[in-house]
């Protein structure tokens, strides 16, 4: 397998596993927060989803100087819709990854408008992977701490 075939193997299955706790997720529970500080479960959700359309910009070395995204004013509704809606966005996000050389992804600068740490392209991706993933183990509190069943993300 090449690094970047590696990447998307890496987010792909990241997200999958997402997918499958977002889905456990009763309706009753779309607004749970564990305190007034923390996300609600769906916003944590559409967080993690709307994350791939800034990152898209960030990798392509977009300007971000006036980022808002296709999330803007966009009501709550269901997870299922929020998959479906942020669907495009997900492809065009590792479309871009695909178009990467070897030689881009260990010698591309990325700098995150956040911080204005500089990161290598592929360290970069990788971090994007460990984002979701944090996320994911976010999740599995919550539905702990709300009585729900938590789905074996493992298999």
């Amino acid at each position: 397998m090449t690094q970047t075939e590696l990447i998307l193997l890496n987010l792909s299955e990241i997200r999958r596993r997402s997918i499958k706790l977002w889905k456990a997720l009763p309706e009753e529970y779309y607004h749970w927060q564990p305190d007034n500080e923390a996300m609600t479960a769906i916003q944590m959700i559409r967080h993690v989803l709307e994350a791939d359309y800034g990152w898209n910009i960030i990798i392509n070395q977009g300007d971000m100087t006036h980022y808002t995204t296709p999330w803007e004013n966009r009501p709550y509704r269901n997870v299922n819709e929020e998959l479906e809606f942020a669907q495009p966005y997900r492809e065009q996000f590792l479309d871009s990854i695909k178009k990467f050389s070897a030689e881009e992804l260990s010698e591309n600068q990325i700098i995150h408008p956040g911080n204005g740490e500089k990161k290598i392209l592929g360290d970069y991706l990788l971090r994007i992977g460990y984002h979701e993933a944090v996320h994911a183990g976010n999740f599995l509190s919550y539905l702990r701490a709300m009585g729900v069943d938590r789905p074996n993300v493992w298999d």
